[in-house]
């Protein structure tokens, strides 16, 4: 029995989870930070983000305006915590139509929007990337693909 769990934990130390891009780690070893300060509410840097991959050395901003689609990847997660506030008040408080049940939703559902916004918005551009840039299981002998449509002279002007 003690084999099936060492070979378990093997083979979870080759395939780190998916779970870990809601650390904000690098889509292609998921090990590396993807932002400079690990903390999102340094809202000085909350989008400040790593040129490369720390550990892989991935290139995380793989052409101009890449993270423009991160929006929808935001909106889809703002969404997601909507959803999951709302059943949760519908369960421990409910809505009813002969009072303002769903206003105080509302208002608590905005701040806690509000209060995510930072983490929400980091695990947007991680998602975005994964989408493009996928886990190799071999990261350490394979190099990672350098993007060719990168204009140093126009980054930082989105």
């Amino acid at each position: 029995m003690s084999t099936h769990s060492h070979s378990h934990d093997h083979e979870a130390a080759r395939h780190p989870s998916f779970f870990n891009l809601f650390k904000c780690k690098c889509p292609r070893c998921r090990e590396g930070d993807m932002f400079v300060n690990k903390n999102p509410y340094n809202l000085k840097e909350t989008m400040k983000m790593n040129r490369y991959c720390p550990v892989c050395g991935q290139p995380l901003n793989i052409e101009v305006g890449f993270y423009f689609g991160s929006g929808y990847v935001s909106y889809a997660l703002a969404v997601a915590v909507s959803v999951a506030t709302f059943i949760a008040y519908w369960v421990l408080a409910g809505f009813s139509v002969y009072d303002n049940s769903i206003f105080i939703w509302l208002g608590i559902n905005a701040v806690v929007l509000v209060l995510c916004q930072p983490y929400l918005m980091r695990v947007a551009r991680t998602g975005w990337l994964a989408f493009f840039v996928g886990y190799e299981p071999n990261w350490r002998s394979i190099p990672p693909d350098n993007p060719e449509r990168l204009n140093d002279s126009q980054e930082g002007s989105w």
